[in-house]
């Protein structure tokens, strides 16, 4: 009698226990759910610059379910966005935590450490992005960390780069832009010119990219292309720091 007693109480805790967990469980449900419902609603407030709602609705996100990678990843955008480095730094690193194997996330951080100088942490976050085989845009990952060889001018390892990323994206603007400025500050000229132009194909001009186009076919000594993109300049991006300077060195 006292075993079966026993077995029936066990059986009734069993159930309480399992039911409660049923409970818990549809809880965090709910709370994983409107969490992502307020990170959506957060991305696009941030995407229309109201930017006190925005991170409203993330901080609200983070409450809901303080595991939330998104959350975190887009937070720390909107840290970056306000100048509020220390903040974004430990949001950005909280993402990487949370998931540590995903590319997108570690691409992330490490463009957030290449703009704040850490470029040797930088690397091995981008490193790691690319390690995911899942990973859809490896492409950007590799111009991300080109770009940060460049801005510790190691021109080879940046030139690596953006020519794998290359190899992965052909049409990746960023990196054809790059690779023609790598290429012109090794006096490589020619080449420098043949990736700038399949840039310029894309049809994505910009006032860096024209004011190049002119560098590189002074260089050349063609003075007519060179020429050409001065006046391009002018007049597609007249209000451009690019274009004033050139106003302002161009003899009256």
């Amino acid at each position: 009698m006292p075993r079966k007693f026993a077995l029936a109480l066990l059986l009734t805790m069993l159930a309480v226990d399992a039911s409660a967990a049923g409970s818990r469980s549809k809880s965090a449900e709910k709370a994983r759910a409107a969490a992502e419902v307020n990170v959506s609603l957060g991305q696009r407030y941030l995407e229309q610059g109201k930017l006190e709602l925005a991170l409203e609705k993330l901080q609200k996100a983070l409450e809901y379910d303080a595991s939330n990678t998104n959350a975190h990843t887009v937070i720390a955008v909107l840290y970056e966005r306000i100048n509020d480095p220390k903040r974004a730094e430990q949001h950005y690193r909280r993402a990487s935590e949370l998931s540590p194997k995903l590319g997108a996330v570690n691409n992330n951080y490490g463009a957030f450490l290449c703009r704040s100088g850490k470029l040797d942490d930088a690397a091995r976050y981008f490193e790691k992005a690319l390690a995911d085989p899942f990973y859809k845009t490896p492409d950007v990952a590799r111009t991300n960390a080109g770009t940060c060889y460049l801005q510790g001018e190691r021109l080879d390892p940046a030139e690596q780069q953006f020519r794998k990323a290359l190899e992965i994206n052909p049409t990746n603007a960023e990196a054809l832009y790059q690779l023609a400025r790598v290429l012109f500050q090794k006096n490589d000229y020619l080449r420098a010119r043949a990736f700038l132009q399949r840039f310029d194909a894309l049809g994505q001009a910009s006032p860096d990219a024209l004011l190049l186009g002119r560098d590189i076919e002074e260089k050349l000594g063609n003075t007519r292309e060179a020429n050409e993109y001065t006046k391009r300049l002018k007049t597609e991006f007249p209000d451009s720091t690019q274009a004033r300077e050139l106003e302002s060195s161009t003899p009256s």
